[in-house]
């Protein structure tokens, strides 16, 4: 795949899941907690899209921060995931957003930076701790640290095996540090948005 085709993979399929889910995205408190919402959403079976709209229904309703998320009720929780039809995990994933708050709140003080600074820059503890989190498994925290290489340098190159399926797929290497040099590090997410979205 020559330059101009991954340049035009990015033009077309590019897109952050944060950047369509209305975070903007930045090493802050708040949006760093939407992305761990977003992540949360999208660790079980779940359309993208559901997902994404579920996130933004979540911040919609104000909840953009854990202690809004917090101080939510767990129906009203419920009914922001059923307006975006995110149903059959609608009641376990409420639960789960309601404990995820209240955990970062108590350990992190609502901020996932405190959570990076206890992980001392290894990228392989960040994502033991983000696992601590409910319903964030490996594949949970493969999503946001693929999203959070934007922000947080030490997570670069982040290619889940999603992302390395599209790439085998579009023809180019499997190996993170060579689709890593494809681009510019501040379009690695974009990249893996792409990489994911070919195999969707």
């Amino acid at each position: 795949m020559t330059k101009q085709e991954v340049d035009q993979l990015l033009a077309d399929s590019g897109e952050t899941y944060a950047h369509e889910a209305g975070i903007r995205l930045e090493d802050k408190p708040s949006p760093l907690y939407q992305l761990l919402v977003l992540s949360t959403l999208f660790a079980i079976r779940i359309r993208a899209g559901v997902a994404v709209a579920a996130a933004r229904e979540i911040f919609h309703a104000g909840w953009r921060t854990p202690h809004a998320l917090a101080e939510a009720s767990w129906k009203d929780i419920v009914r922001a995931l059923g307006r975006a039809h995110y149903v059959r995990y609608d009641e376990s994933t409420a639960t789960a957003l309601g404990e995820g708050a209240k955990l970062l709140n108590e350990r992190w003080h609502g901020d996932l930076r405190r959570l990076r600074k206890e992980a001392g820059g290894d990228p392989r503890r960040i994502r033991e701790l983000l696992q601590e989190f409910p319903r964030i498994g490996p594949v949970g925290a493969e999503i946001f640290c693929r999203e959070a290489q934007g922000v947080w340098d030490e997570l670069r190159p982040s290619f889940d095996k999603r992302a390395l399926d599209g790439a085998e797929k579009k023809g180019l290497p499997r190996n993170p540090e060579r689709l890593a040099a494809l681009v510019p590090s501040d379009e690695l997410p974009n990249l893996a948005a792409a990489l994911v979205r070919t195999t969707l």
